[in-house]
């Protein structure tokens, strides 16, 4: 089980961004790189095509996955995750300072 998932809201700590609070739009975990929503927004120039006109088009870049940490809505803070297995071992993420479920 992964610690951080799509659609989880994170706050990066570390970097020009840090402590921005956004939703995390994709992941790719072999390359350990997270991208989220309107943090690393890069120019792009692009020559005009066919189907649309060129121009300067904003494009949000990934940031490394150690640079960002879960949200906990009880804490108010980003936190570190633990994976704790149940009884019926299904696996749950937690946060490690309230011990609140994910």
């Amino acid at each position: 089980m992964n610690k951080i998932k799509k659609d989880d809201e994170v706050i990066v700590s570390v970097g020009k961004y840090k402590g921005k609070k956004a939703k995390v739009s994709s992941i790719d975990y072999s390359k350990g790189k997270v991208v989220v929503e309107s943090v690393n927004v890069q120019k792009k120039h692009s020559k005009p095509k066919q189907n649309h006109p060129g121009g300067i088009v904003d494009k949000v870049g990934a940031i490394n996955l150690s640079n960002v940490l879960v949200y906990c809505k009880k804490c108010k803070a980003g936190s570190k995750v633990k994976i704790e297995i149940l009884k019926d071992n299904s696996k749950v993420r937690k946060c490690k300072k309230c011990a609140e479920t994910i």
